[in-house]
């Protein structure tokens, strides 16, 4: 999903410098800014419409796996919950068994001592079995009820925002609403989803722990052991983003465990006495969420974001094996290098790694782009505008030992 917000910050006031002579009606004055509120209603819809979009992609696989898990664990459950109550068939055998031997005794003139009744016990196992999978089902179903909900709050939104026709109309609807999926934490509702469907699996393999003691506890250790290592391996996941703010591995848990450790550490500082770093830890915990933490460390000057940016570099020579995908990355060169106002330095550890680097080549690339336009299937201007590209981007190049 979209993680930027579309959200204006502070307050604008304006006066007029002249005096007003005559009243302009309230509708030529919508009418006069309908272009400059048409821009808002454009880029707004473009951002609602992927957030929406992203929240029903998300919804609709959560839809599916909720319903198989479900139809999957109802079975167990059938299966299950007949042990909490007593077995009608073990009672008719017990009741036939005493009958024969009331009529044993009878033939044979002996004394019949009826045995004492023992009052059914459900076993400590199948209570706990079925308390798990009960609780596992009626998230898993509140997890589909939810997710429904959502794409249809979804939907609802952008119905509305399509209701009227008029820029101004539409843009005020669009802040409107907008600021209501914010204040109302839709997207925390969003996150909360997944974490009821992962807690409702856990809570299925938890139940299967108790299910299968009664029958072997060789199988109900194995089925112990893979959930700790399923488990383990979720709380991995949870926590290396909070510690690697580019790992792709995340859970709904996550950002909760980012949260808590800002505190963590705010907490300690105070405790320490540390106000300076307190005051600090107390602005990052309410300005920086994981996200602004990651954009931060991808943008800030190190070795290492050079060395991304000549690897990124170096693969885009090499993915443009074409001369016409080529031109548009030879044309930006000079711009790279130089500016309106003298040489521009940022690039030039890029630019002289792609022509000394091997695999990028890229002073081979430029001479091969340039004998191009030997082979006569180029138009004139297209031919002159790619020779001219050349010679630019050769003589940016060379400027750089200067």
């Amino acid at each position: 999903a979209p993680t930027s917000n579309r959200s204006g910050g502070g307050s604008l006031s304006f006066s007029s410098g002249r005096s007003q002579t005559t009243a302009e009606h309230p509708q030529s004055r919508e009418a006069a800014s309908a272009n400059l509120w048409a821009v808002y209603v454009s880029e707004a819809e473009k951002y609602d419409k992927r957030l929406v979009e992203s929240w029903k992609r998300d919804m609709e696989g959560i839809l599916i796996f909720a319903g198989l898990f479900s139809a999957s664990l109802t079975a167990f459950i059938i299966e299950s919950y007949q042990t909490l109550t007593p077995d009608s068939g073990d009672a008719t055998v017990l009741l036939l068994n005493r009958i024969s031997q009331q009529l044993a005794a009878s033939n044979n003139g002996t004394p019949f001592a009826i045995p004492m009744e023992t009052s059914f016990r459900t076993p400590a196992t199948s209570v706990v079995c079925n308390t798990l999978w009960f609780l596992s089902l009626g998230l898993s179903l509140t997890c589909a009820l939810v997710a429904t909900l959502v794409e249809q709050w979804g939907r609802n939104f952008l119905h509305r925002t399509e209701m009227h026709s008029a820029p101004i109309i539409r843009a005020r609807i669009f802040s409107y609403l907008y600021y209501g999926l914010k204040r109302f934490k839709m997207q925390a509702v969003v996150e909360i989803i997944p974490l009821l469907l992962h807690t409702s699996l856990f809570l299925f393999f938890a139940g299967l722990i108790p299910f299968l003691i009664p029958i072997s506890t060789t199988l109900a250790g194995v089925t112990a052991a893979l959930l700790a290592i399923l488990a383990t391996i979720y709380l991995v996941l949870t926590a290396l983003p909070a510690a690697y703010p580019d790992c792709p591995y995340r859970t709904p848990l996550s950002s909760s465990l980012w949260n808590i450790i800002q505190a963590y550490q705010y907490l300690k500082c105070q405790w320490l006495h540390r106000m300076e770093a307190a005051h600090y830890l107390s602005q990052r915990l309410a300005s920086k969420s994981m996200m602004e933490v990651m954009t931060k460390n991808a943008t800030d000057p190190s070795g290492e974001r050079s060395r991304r940016d000549l690897n990124a570099l170096t693969w885009t020579v090499n993915a443009l094996a074409d001369e016409t995908e080529l031109e548009p990355l030879i044309d930006a060169i000079p711009d790279a290098i130089w500016g309106p106002h003298g040489r521009r330095l940022v690039h030039d550890f890029q630019i002289q790694s792609l022509v000394t680097h091997p695999r990028a080549d890229l002073s081979g690339r430029i001479a091969r782009l340039f004998s191009s336009c030997e082979t006569g299937l180029l138009s004139p201007d297209l031919e002159r505008h790619r020779r001219i590209s050349c010679y630019k981007a050769l003589w940016a190049i060379g400027s750089l030992a200067q």
